[in-house]
C-alpha cells in the first residue's frame, strides 16, 4: 500500500470507526487523463461502511469524507469514486 492510500486509510478509520473499509489505488486506469502522475496514487475507488452516515444523504456523506481527505487532495490526490453506506445499507445489499 502507498503512502497516500496509507493516509487515506488511517484518516478514514480514525475518522468514521467503518466497519469495513477498502481503498484501492485505480490510478493506472486513468493514464493520461487529467490529474494522472507517473507513481500513481491520484485516483482511488473508496468503499466505506460506517455508522456515522446514519441519518444523512449520499452527498453529505461524500463531503465528510472529501473534508477529512483535504490534505491529500491539497497534495495531488485527484479523485475518489466513492460507496458509502450505513450498516444497515450494507447488510441489504449483500
Amino acid at each position: 500500500m502507498g503512502k497516500v492510500a496509507m493516509a487515506i486509510d488511517s484518516k478514514l478509520r480514525r475518522r468514521f470507526a467503518p466497519q469495513r473499509l477498502s481503498v484501492e489505488d485505480d490510478s493506472q486506469s486513468h493514464h493520461g487523463h487529467a490529474g494522472w502522475r507517473d507513481g500513481g496514487e491520484t485516483h482511488f475507488n473508496v468503499e466505506i461502511v460506517s455508522a456515522a452516515f446514519e441519518g444523512q444523504g449520499r452527498v453529505a456523506r461524500q463531503r465528510l469524507v472529501y473534508a477529512e481527505l483535504s490534505e491529500e487532495f491539497a497534495a495531488g490526490l485527484h479523485a475518489l469514486a466513492l460507496v458509502t453506506l450505513t450498516p444497515d445499507e450494507d447488510a441489504a445489499r449483500r
